[in-house]
């Protein structure tokens, strides 16, 4: 149904006559005319009898205009729907409880204003093609991949560094350091069976292994946090690296230890991504309170791949 003639309709109900429904309008009276036959023509019936005072609704037409204004109102309240600002803003932390989701979680406490959705991505081509469609106003990745290079329409900025740890049981050679460096990691068994190959966090720590000959492995079903904590409390061979802002409980008899590494720190790049036509205001005021609240990059002391894009 065309919501100009409606309009038309609903402006001349209560005008009472076409000529002063066309002034309001900013149309000429013809157009008026015009859009109301095309209007009856469509319903199959009068809405209007001309009289000598103007134009009177028939009976019709009085049983139309209550939902004539209903329409209206729909129409209003679908275009409010999808303006500049007035849906929540759409982020993809990765996961619950990875520093993503901790960033998100401190922009919600100091901007509860903007209205959130938060969602969770598994690889960065599904983040990148959801960005570029609209489904999602922004990312958190590491970038960018070897020979995945971002698309030109994709901005991104780094916003946070994140330092690694090592999980250990309480039984591990290592339990008892304050810290590590990761020269003293040589010769461990590190196991992270939540690396999946083509992933960015698997480029990560391929490089790592390349660079300092680490032991690192990716065998055997990932069963989830829960159970990797309950292998390395149990399995003094086996000990797992853990991003310093991964938020994990577990039970106080598995005496794990979180172990800061040191000499290189090696830390794990976190970007937010955006496309660079998207004008919702809730993603200028998340940049803004990233940029504010977090730590710089390229720390002395620190090492990230080579790939990792600098800005």
């Amino acid at each position: 149904m065309d919501l100009d003639a409606v309009r038309t309709f609903v402006a001349a109900a209560d005008a009472g006559q076409f000529a002063e429904a066309a002034a309001e309008l900013a149309v000429t009276q013809q157009a008026v005319s015009k859009r109301i036959a095309a209007l009856e023509r469509n319903l199959g019936v009068r809405l209007f009898t001309r009289t000598a005072r103007g134009a009177e609704l028939t009976i019709d037409g009085q049983a139309f205009l209550p939902h004539a204004r209903e329409l209206l109102r729909v129409a209003e309240r679908a275009v409010a729907s999808v303006g500049t600002g007035r849906r929540p803003l759409r982020v993809d932390v990765i996961a619950s409880r990875v520093a993503p989701s901790g960033l998100m979680r401190g922009f919600h406490r100091a901007h509860p204003e903007v209205d959130l959705d938060v969602v969770m991505l598994f690889d960065i081509e599904s983040a990148v093609a959801a960005i570029r469609s609209g489904a999602i106003d922004a990312s958190f990745r590491a970038v960018a991949m070897p020979g995945q290079p971002l698309p030109e329409d994709i901005e991104s900025v780094r916003v946070l560094d994140e330092p690694l740890q090592l999980l250990t049981g309480p039984a591990h050679a290592l339990a008892g350091a304050r810290s590590v460096t990761v020269a003293q990691l040589a010769g461990h068994r590190i196991w992270m069976p939540g690396i999946v190959p083509g992933t960015e966090w698997a480029a990560y720590y391929d490089d790592l292994v390349a660079e300092y000959g680490l032991t690192i492995e990716a065998t055997g079903p990932n069963f989830g946090s829960d159970a990797l904590l309950d292998t390395v409390a149990d399995t003094p061979a086996l000990a797992t690296f853990m991003g310093e802002h991964t938020r994990l409980v577990w039970p106080a008899g598995h005496g794990l230890r979180r172990i800061p590494v040191t000499d290189p720190t090696p830390v794990y790049p976190h970007s937010i991504l955006w496309h660079r036509d998207n004008s919702h205001p809730g993603l200028t005021t998340l940049r803004s309170h990233l940029a504010a609240t977090t730590a710089g990059h390229d720390a002395a002391g620190t090492w990230t791949p080579g790939w990792v894009l600098p800005r």
